[in-house]
């Protein structure tokens, strides 16, 4: 299964002629190759699997998708301590 998160362009910049960003994704930043959505802007918001931007998703998309990731980590969490999730 593979696993696409989504992150918020915060600078783009160009690597060796091939196109790239700085990608935030909840605090912890990566490099991200963007090449693949070639009209991406600071401030988008991508979903980013093994590095590669795959496609654009509006703020709302991004967010719900981050509220139920960490909706699915605190089930996780609770569930490894034999609680029940709130």
């Amino acid at each position: 299964m593979c696993l696409g998160i989504p992150g918020k362009v915060i600078r783009l910049f160009d690597l060796d002629g091939t196109a790239m960003a700085n990608v935030d994704f909840g605090g912890v930043q990566q490099e991200v190759c963007v090449a693949t959505v070639p009209e991406v802007q600071v401030g988008q918001f991508v979903i980013v699997h093994a590095g590669f931007a795959l496609n654009l998703l509006s703020e709302d998309e991004a967010l719900e998708t981050m509220r139920l990731l960490n909706e699915i980590n605190k089930f996780n969490q609770a569930e490894d301590e034999g609680k029940p999730a709130t």
